[in-house]
């Protein structure tokens, strides 16, 4: 069998080449960390048996042309580059566990909620220009957090913010009254979310229902004082809505890791102060990564004995 690793990071991990190794097929990594073209994706996998896929697309015209495929193993949690439909259509297994890295992702969004109520990414950049801010921000302990998206991560997030008091909303389309009542949320609509939320934290996969689900409208709902984060996927939040209203401090800050564009072009939304940004590493803490690629290579082991 032939394996193509896409992945970057996974292509770079030391634990992960060594162990992908032992399962005595021929392996085909991304050593150059090669952010691929879909005509040069094409061209990387080619006959490939099974594909080792982080981010990149593998939509109907990959499958067409390169149809040997017949298990595509997840290097990662989201679903929504890889087009199931025609997957199953051409009889290509899917080799996917959610949730592998929940706790990288929940404590980086933790570490965004930190850094915005305490103000701590502005005056750190301030205090590297010679200005002296002594602006501390506000707790993040008792706020009102809104979490939209209860899944893994939603629910690892929910773990870590027990010490700080906080009382959460929460809005998910899978109904989990038990969990619910288990850990004293409160399930309330998308809009009572914006219009009370200190913090408001994006958890959804991205598809048709919830593209551009954060746009002007939902943005001149919150509050003057609150802060947006998304650290699940680009297009979730209508980027060109969010930079004008960080702009005209309709919100007072917002934390992205996810973007339409990877990486994002736009600079000006980029170097806006009141935005912090960062280059979609949420679930790439190194701990993150091996139970990720140990997952991806556990699936084609799996695959390989049936």
């Amino acid at each position: 069998m032939k394996i193509v690793v896409t992945s970057p990071s996974f292509s770079k991990n030391i634990l992960l080449k060594k162990e992908i190794q032992t399962l005595g097929c021929s392996v085909k990594l991304n050593k150059e960390g090669k952010r691929f073209t879909k005509e040069e994706l094409i061209e990387f996998i080619g006959d490939a048996d099974a594909v080792i896929v982080g981010l990149e697309p593998i939509d109907i015209e990959v499958l067409e042309k390169c149809p040997n495929i017949k298990i595509i193993s997840k290097y990662g949690v989201g679903l929504n580059n890889i087009d199931l439909e025609e997957c199953k259509k051409r009889d290509i297994a899917i080799g996917w566990t959610g949730g592998v890295n929940k706790l990288s992702v929940a404590e980086m969004v933790l570490g965004y909620m930190l850094m915005l109520c305490r103000n701590l990414f502005i005056t750190s950049h301030q205090l590297k220009k010679g200005n002296w801010n002594k602006s501390g921000g506000v707790q993040l302990t008792n706020k009102t957090i809104g979490i939209i998206g209860v899944g893994h991560i939603g629910k690892e997030l929910i773990r870590l913010l027990k010490p700080f008091n906080c009382e959460i909303l929460v809005n998910d389309i899978v109904s989990q009254d038990e969990y619910y009542k288990l850990n004293s949320l409160k399930e309330v609509s998308k809009e009572v979310i914006f219009k009370n939320c200190d913090i408001v934290s994006i958890h959804t996969p991205y598809d048709s229902t919830t593209k551009n689900m954060i746009d002007i409208n939902v943005l001149k709902l919150m509050k003057k004082d609150s802060f947006i984060i998304n650290s699940a996927r680009g297009g979730i939040i209508n980027e060109d809505d969010l930079k004008y209203a960080l702009q005209n401090k309709l919100i007072a800050g917002a934390a992205i890791d996810a973007y339409i564009e990877e990486p994002p072009a736009d600079k000006e939304l980029l170097d806006l102060e009141n935005l912090i940004c960062t280059p979609h590493i949420g679930g790439n803490s190194k701990e993150a990564v091996e139970a990720m690629g140990l997952s991806a290579i556990k699936h084609i082991k799996e695959f390989l004995k049936s």
